[in-house]
């Protein structure tokens, strides 16, 4: 098992683990490294998958009704616009990269720290060389987040690294798990094999959203700085395709 060291923000951060540790089967404080995801863990996952997918109309785009963007009466959402999932177009740049830019001003989850430029965002994770593929969630014409899939030199080819990024507000709207559905089913039609995910150690949200998602706990990079110095754990989490 791969410990984090004395400065681990997962170590400081008892109450956030002990939120994790209830969402995914591992604690973020004894994580281990995998090199084969256990087949109970990956057949659960095409199960959780499979089911999402009977969800999706048979359309070039994902018109996912039943996660529709939605306002929140007590604890239950009301839907109130379709969600509909379809790629990345060029023209989307300029919206997107607003939508990423609030979230790097916002701080405390993304990893990202200096804004986009629209020509930027699209070059690096939508449709540039790097990108294997990019979905968007929209509803009445806005975008309500999206979902890249790349490369990255520190994994094998057979392996894509997805990050997901939604509204500062609303994001608890369904739009991350749509998402999901479109990337895996594009991945697993180029032909890779899994997924990984790199999500901050504070990112308590981001940590329970892969985890549900089925993905598991593969490895720490520990103490990673901020542009402030400040040292924040890396969490590498793996999804089987």
């Amino acid at each position: 098992p791969l410990l984090p060291g004395p400065h681990s923000t997962v170590a400081r951060r008892a109450g956030a683990n002990a939120m994790i540790a209830r969402a995914a089967p591992s604690a973020a404080r004894s994580i281990k490294v995998s090199a084969d995801v256990p087949a109970a863990m990956a057949a659960a996952s095409a199960a959780r998958m499979a089911a999402a997918e009977t969800m999706v109309g048979p359309e070039s785009g994902f018109n996912m009704r039943a996660l529709s963007q939605s306002t929140r009466v007590g604890t239950r959402p009301v839907m109130t616009a379709p969600l509909h999932i379809r790629p990345v177009r060029a023209e989307d740049a300029a919206e997107l990269a607003e939508l990423l830019n609030a979230i790097i001003a916002r701080g405390g989850t993304t990893a990202f720290e200096t804004p986009f430029t629209p020509e930027t965002l699209r070059e690096a994770y939508l449709i540039g060389p790097t990108v294997h593929c990019c979905f968007v969630a929209e509803a009445d014409g806005h975008l309500l987040g999206f979902q890249t899939l790349g490369t990255q030199p520190f994994l094998p080819a057979h392996i894509g690294d997805i990050a997901t990024f939604t509204r500062v507000v609303g994001t608890q709207s369904g739009v991350g798990s749509a998402l999901f559905v479109a990337t895996t089913a594009r991945a697993r039609e180029i032909g890779l094999t899994a997924i990984n995910a790199t999500i901050r150690g504070d990112n308590t949200g981001g940590l329970i959203f892969y985890s549900r998602m089925g993905f598991i706990d593969h490895e720490i990079v520990p103490a990673v700085p901020l542009k402030d110095g400040t040292p924040v754990d890396r969490i590498r989490k793996r999804f089987a395709l």
